[in-house]
């Protein structure tokens, strides 16, 4: 099982459908169930996580901000934006959260390195920077031994909304995108890149490809 991987496509769908959707297939998963990813924009929301404080939505205004169970404080989510949303058994694959977090943040490293952008983690603030910029968002949650929610990889949006947060909690933070630094310039051409990255970290060798949610 640890060798396979489905690739999900969801194209463009409402945040809180998705999240919903993530935590029934966590829920009601077993060892039987293959690890997928899941790829997918969204309208603009602002999402807070658990440890997120009121203090860093400075002015949300028409934007719904909608309070979730992943790790992390106050991101933005929007049109022009790879999200990919890991929904990886760890247990089976006996991998801790913390090794997931390195693997993902590996991923967009290398892919950025395929097109001479210089990027790389930082310890102390999980996501991905370049010049100290931040150029990608993670946060994750763990539930039976499995994890769901993902990564926000900034490619061709409109990065004004990201002004009405203190991004991750910090403030000052400045966010960039893909496409203004030589990187992909289209959503299409980063979840390409990504997940061919993913796979090779998962040394996944069967992997299959579909589209649109499973909901019963």
């Amino acid at each position: 099982m640890n060798n396979s991987l489905i690739v999900r496509q969801l194209g463009n769908m409402d945040y809180e459908t998705v999240w919903h959707a993530m935590q029934s297939f966590t829920d009601n998963r077993d060892d039987s169930i293959t690890d997928e990813l899941w790829l997918v924009e969204h309208p603009s929301v602002f999402t807070q996580g658990q440890a997120g404080k009121e203090e860093h939505l400075l002015m949300p205004g028409d934007i719904p901000v909608v309070k979730v169970d992943r790790g992390g404080q106050v991101t933005y989510h929007g049109p022009g934006q790879q999200v990919i949303y890991f929904l990886i058994n760890l247990r089976r694959r006996k991998m801790g959260v913390r090794q997931l977090v390195t693997l993902i943040e590996t991923g967009i490293v290398d892919m950025l390195n395929q097109f001479g952008i210089k990027a790389y983690p930082k310890a102390d603030a999980p996501g991905v920077y370049v010049d100290d910029k931040k150029v990608a968002s993670l946060g994750l949650r763990v539930r039976k031994g499995c994890s769901f929610h993902g990564l926000a990889l900034n490619v061709n949006m409109d990065l004004a909304p990201f002004l009405r947060i203190n991004p991750c909690g910090y403030a000052g933070l400045e966010m960039i995108q893909t496409k203004d630094i030589g990187g992909p310039e289209t959503v299409e051409q980063a979840g390409n890149a990504l997940v061919q990255q993913m796979i090779k970290l998962f040394d996944a060798t069967d992997v299959a490809y579909q589209s649109g949610l499973e909901i019963d």
